[in-house]
């Protein structure tokens, strides 16, 4: 059975079988593509496209979609909070404001990936963060009430911090990873990426 008639009868044949099943199911599909152009192109089959072209919905970019950015960034905050165990109240409104007037040319998962590293950076109940941080000059950020600092170089400071106190030990109740409040293979992500020799901090419980 062709797989369009999936699509449009919801029915399907189990294989090396000759009786049609129906299904009761919705097929949901996403893309960042102009399909209609794609279609015009040669490049997306058009018999497809209108299978599944039957109620679409357009999605603007988060920079056509302020209203959404405070809703979005206590999200997230909330939930890297939880997910870290750090107890954050609040977000500077002018770094709401702030948000609200950057283009986000990587969208939802830009600013995800922003609040995530700030989350991890934060050691007070206040985030908030500079027009650098966000524009990629040299980026900089205010992390609750400390001073502002280059943001890849005071992350790479707290995580061997955390590494020297627990002897080069990432995960465990005496972990780094349970000092900085957060999983332990996120940190194993991090030391990955900051280049971090964590070998050298065991060194030190040997000596």
């Amino acid at each position: 059975m062709p797989r369009l008639v999936v699509l449009q009868e919801r029915q399907f044949e189990r294989v090396g079988g000759g009786e049609a099943i129906s299904v009761d199911v919705r097929v949901i599909t996403a893309t960042n593509r102009d399909l209609s152009a794609a279609v015009a192109a040669g490049t997306f089959r058009s018999d497809l496209f209108y299978r599944l072209n039957v109620f679409p919905i357009d999605v603007p970019p988060l920079r056509d979609r302020k209203e959404d950015i405070p809703l979005l960034l206590e999200y997230f905050v909330r939930r890297f909070a939880d997910k870290m165990r750090k107890d954050i109240r609040r977000i500077d409104v002018r770094t709401v404001e702030l948000c609200q007037a950057y283009g986000w040319p990587g969208n939802i998962r830009e600013l995800q990936n922003i609040v995530e590293r700030v989350v991890i950076l934060c050691t007070g109940e206040t985030i908030a963060f500079g027009e650098a941080f966000l524009s990629g000059r040299g980026p900089t950020a205010k992390i609750s009430d400390g001073l502002p600092d280059t943001l890849l170089s005071q992350e790479k400071a707290l995580i061997e911090a955390a590494l020297a106190r627990s002897r080069g030990k990432v995960a465990g109740d005496n972990g780094a990873a349970a000092k900085l409040g957060i999983p332990a293979s996120t940190l194993e992500s991090k030391i990955r990426q900051l280049k971090i020799e964590k070998q050298r901090f065991t060194e030190l419980k040997a000596r």
